[in-house]
């Protein structure tokens, strides 16, 4: 058919309309590439539409055209070109979808931009304006359309986003959208092949037909996560993993998750095998990538999931959250939110049956990720959950890579026991050096290692599991042992100290050489092994908590303690006998004082070297002259 002489209508834009095309040529210099997803998404929507109408019987023009997009670049003439063999649009449609669009929204956008353009490209088809995006890298715009009515004519809008439009009937077409930009002068890169394929795989890979540049198809990974778990093969899942991670590792383990209710959405979460925040790196963006209708609109979203799970990779894709959905109203989202609580309950019941299906697997990922794990304790609608996936290893264990779950530490434990202890250290060989733990060798009592800062955190501020209360060894008395039966009553009545006078006056003169820098000199019933040991005063918290808030306050004074002495041990025994010969021996001052050193040392503390080092040295030289005169 011969094209019409029919002489274009044009029609004006309004001036809010005007002023929203000012503002996308003018203003929105950022991210232009922006327009490419738009044009892109549009076109996979008419195919959508397209495609429904087929599926429902209806009868469409070109019904043997394969639903498609085609890009075309002409480098020369500086020409970008997509087309799609979707729905269509008849001339009233045509001015409908084309003519008002942006008029339903363009007033709310400029409003919600004004004063700060940063955020324009974020907005862009959330008010309605995504076609009109095509001017920030354009300088004229031609459609021409043929609607799937066989009965429809094409038409043929044009545009130079200056302030008006015309519309005209146009040669018949095949079924589709076919859009010309004319690009800008300072938009030249977006008629080469490169830049535009970069663009499509970034935002636009997984669209569900063929994109094909120049004749090459460029999307060839498909949106596994929209596919039923039972028609992806494991081979598939790794292949997405590398694609998605640009990388060569393959996953520690995946969950392929759709739901329903409370909203539709589908995701695939991957646990990497390591973790890059294990070696020194900075923390890690968030790797969860938001999709709608399978083009990416959020890559790293941080709303997806809680902070202490932003290890995970992976895709989630809803076709209920608007398009081009902003930073800013994704935080308010009700539906991310819900989103959100729907993934985070479904990783934390995939890593319990990892736990108990798996054991050596989640052992594995305890390692890489447990410090990571341990930041949940603060999420209140998931702690009792979170709390039984940490591992800790325990005075039970033979080495440091055994672990054991604070379900199995409450049913190892003795009678009448209603607490789980606990002890910090940078270590195991640290912490099985610490007088603390002695009494609770004795009487057989299992006490978990914590190695990490936030362990301290999140025993205290968690209290207590599965009704019993979480007690640091350091701050346990030893009374409060005496009714666990781990020992006999006699070995109890034996371990307390006795009355002994010579002892209390040792302890007293202990206190008169240390001065201030204790509080008090008593004799001890915690310990079997060590001289001496600190305990702090009011027991108000552990000696590691005192620490890490001492750090925090850049206090690198030693706070006074108790000092326990061991009445049974050799050294307390020889110091015993130099009180009673003469009180004011030097050499009972100069053993007082390194004995201080010595316990302020294993307390996790380094007072003033300086004087450390001299007092071991006269040590070493009054030994060295004993040792001469004994020849």
């Amino acid at each position: 058919m011969a094209q019409t002489k029919e002489k274009p209508k044009r029609y004006q834009f309004k001036a809010e309309i005007k002023q929203l095309l000012d503002i996308l040529v003018h203003s929105l210099y950022t991210n232009r590439e922006i327009f490419v997803r738009e044009l892109v998404s549009n076109a996979a929507d008419a195919l959508d539409k397209a495609r429904f109408e087929e599926i429902r019987g209806s009868k469409i023009a070109d019904p043997d055209l394969p639903f498609e997009i085609h890009i075309d670049l002409d480098e020369e003439n500086k020409k970008f070109t997509i087309t799609d063999t979707g729905i269509g649009m008849s001339r009233e449609e045509l001015v409908a979808n084309i003519g008002t669009i942006a008029h339903s929204g363009s007033a709310d956008f400029i409003k919600k931009i004004a004063g700060n353009e940063q955020q324009g490209p974020e907005l862009i088809g959330q008010f309605g304006v995504g076609f009109y995006s095509v001017f920030m890298a354009g300088s004229e715009v031609l459609i021409t359309t043929q609607s799937h009515d066989p009965k429809e004519d094409a038409f043929q809008w044009r545009s130079d986003g200056t302030g008006s439009y015309t519309i005209k009937n146009a040669d018949k077409a095949p079924r589709g959208t076919k859009i010309e930009v004319t690009l800008r002068e300072d938009a030249h890169e977006f008629s080469e092949k490169a830049r535009i394929e970069n663009v499509i795989k970034r935002y636009s890979n997984f669209v569900p037909f063929p994109i094909k540049i120049n004749g090459e198809q460029v999307n060839t990974i498909s949106a596994i996560w929209r596919e039923p778990k039972s028609s992806v093969k494991k081979d598939q899942y790794i292949e997405f993993y590398k694609f998605i991670t640009n990388g060569s590792e393959e996953p520690l383990s995946h969950m392929h998750i759709s739901s329903d209710a409370p909203i539709q959405f589908s995701s695939i979460i991957y646990i990497p095998a390591t973790n890059p925040e294990m070696i020194g790196f900075p923390m890690q963006e968030e790797g969860m990538n938001l999709f709608v209708k399978r083009i990416l609109v959020q890559p790293n979203c941080k709303d997806l999931l809680p902070n202490y799970l932003r290890f995970l990779r992976g895709v989630v894709d809803s076709e209920d959250i608007p398009l081009n959905i902003s930073r800013e109203t994704l935080q308010e989202n009700l539906l991310i939110s819900k989103i959100r609580n729907v993934l985070t309950k479904k990783v934390l019941g995939h890593l319990k049956d990892m736990a108990e299906k798996e054991p050596d697997k989640y052992a594995e990922f305890w390692k890489q990720f447990g410090r990571n794990l341990k930041e949940g304790y603060t999420d209140f609608m998931n702690r009792d959950e979170i709390i039984k996936l940490f591992r800790f290893n325990s005075s039970s264990h033979e080495n440091e890579d055994q672990l054991t779950s604070l379900e199995e530490y409450v049913k190892r434990m003795a009678e009448n026991q209603n607490s789980i202890y606990y002890l910090s250290g940078s270590s195991r060989e640290v912490i099985q050096q610490n007088p603390h733990l002695e009494m609770f060798r004795k009487k057989g009592l299992e006490v978990l290692y914590l190695y990490e800062p936030i362990d301290e955190f999140f025993m205290t501020n968690t209290q207590e599991f599965d009704g019993k209360k979480f007690a640091s060894a350091d701050q346990v008395e030893p009374e409060s042992l005496d009714e666990i039966k781990a020992e006999s009553e006699e070995d109890a009545k034996n371990n307390r100290p006795k009355d002994d006078r010579k002892l209390a006056d040792l302890c007293a003169r202990i206190k008169n050489i240390l001065g201030d820098r204790i509080t008090e000199v008593k004799p001890s019933a915690r310990l079997t092994d060590s001289p001496a040991v600190l305990v702090n005063p009011d027991g108000s918290m552990s000696a590691q908590m005192q620490k890490i808030m001492q750090t925090i306050s850049k206090d690198s004074n030693v706070p006074p303690k108790v000092m326990e002495i061991n009445g049974k041990h050799p050294l307390i025994k020889n110091m015993l006998k130099l009180y009673t010969n003469n009180p004011k021996d030097k050499r009972l001052t100069k053993t007082v004082e390194n004995l201080y050193h010595s316990v302020v040392l294993l307390d996790g503390y380094l007072p003033d070297p300086h004087k450390i080092v001299a007092g071991l040295q006269e040590l070493l030289l009054d030994s060295s002259k004993l040792y001469v005169k004994s020849q």
